[in-house]
């Protein structure tokens, strides 16, 4: 078994599933009480602070209405809210670990992650991750049982294997702003991804419900039946074609576990060599020895599935300004795009 195996279920939450959803019901017998203090002492986890943050933020709901730090919770109200997902049970210490910072400021960091890098820590990776490695670069660090709120600053995450970039939130703030914009799908994220096959479209909508599958934790499916799983939806435009191969650019209207990886399989394009989802085996091409070299040149190149968070736009959660940033493709990746582009002029092979 492999260490990505042993990733627990926390390290396979879909993006949104970061933040946590309650619904809560005040009792017969409830006293009259301030909404923050009514989530405080009713979450085990959830500090007054953190309730404040979140209403003053406007993610707290009372009776379908947006609360207001005063509003006093009685009998039969009903409370609604998100708050982040607080991780338990692994000790998260700073590691000196070079990051590809693209952007910072008080609020804010943009990280463009290397593919090969563990997120968070868990089962299998408890160093070495990328929470280790900002940990150390924010001056933090935290205890199986700890309280630093800090220690929560990834608004979203990207598989091992996925190289690209990354918004991290410095302060609860930001993050509870942040949260809002991946729920409500306010978010740019474009990946380009290297995929097996010739796409017959030059561009299209892949639009399903994406649930685990029950026979291998590790994997996600496509479901014909919506109580199975979560809407996904991705939006890919071909860039380049190489017959065998296509170079696809991916926007993500949500924004679920393996989603890319799972809806191209699911149209029968999986992602260059993505042993997950079958694509570590040649899909397309010849019979001939020379080929099947060739295929296995390409893997030792890039070996891993070919995609990158190549691009992320957000508004700014202090000034509200709209900003973008753009990463280039890594090297293993554009060596894979250039080495079927020679192939391809030199064999003089035609999309099939």
């Amino acid at each position: 078994m492999t260490d990505e195996e042993l990733l627990s279920d926390e390290e396979l939450r879909e993006e949104e599933g970061m933040f946590e959803h309650f619904r809560l019901v005040a009792d017969r017998g409830q006293s009259p009480v301030r909404v923050d203090k009514y989530m405080s002492t009713h979450l085990e986890e959830t500090s007054r602070h953190r309730a404040q943050l979140a209403i003053k933020a406007g993610y707290v709901l009372v009776n379908g209405k947006t609360a207001k730090a005063n509003l006093i919770i009685r009998p039969g109200d009903v409370i609604q809210f998100v708050m982040p997902y607080r991780r338990r049970g692994v000790e998260i210490l700073p590691e000196d670990i070079p990051l590809n910072i693209v952007y910072e400021d008080e609020d804010v960091l943009v990280v463009n992650k290397p593919a090969g890098m563990v997120v968070h820590p868990g089962h299998g990776h408890f160093s070495g991750t990328l929470i280790n490695a900002l940990a150390f670069h924010l001056g933090i660090s935290q205890g199986p049982e700890g309280e630093d709120e800090r220690m929560g600053i990834l608004v979203h995450r990207i598989d091992k294997d996925t190289s690209g970039l990354l918004l991290v939130a410095k302060t609860p703030e930001a993050q509870l702003k942040l949260a809002d914009q991946f729920f409500v799908h306010s978010i740019d994220r474009l990946y380009v991804a290297v995929v097996w096959g010739n796409i017959a479209e030059d561009e299209g909508t892949i639009d399903t419900t994406i649930g685990r599958d029950p026979n291998d934790r590790l994997r996600f499916r496509v479901y014909d039946d919506p109580e199975k799983g979560k809407r996904a939806i991705t939006h890919y435009r071909v860039l380049e074609r190489f017959g065998f191969i296509t170079v696809v650019e991916c926007r993500l209207e949500t924004g679920r576990t393996h989603q890319i990886r799972v809806h191209m399989s699911h149209i029968g394009h999986p992602l260059f060599n993505d042993e997950r989802y079958g694509g570590a085996e040649i899909r397309q091409g010849t019979i001939y020895t020379k080929y099947r070299q060739f295929i296995r040149n390409c893997f030792e190149i890039c070996p891993r599935q070919a995609l990158h968070a190549k691009t992320l736009g957000f508004d700014h959660p202090t000034t509200g300004k709209r900003i973008f940033f753009d990463s280039s493709l890594p090297e293993d990746m554009t060596a894979l795009i250039e080495k079927w582009r020679a192939y391809t002029s030199s064999s003089g092979e035609q999309a099939k």
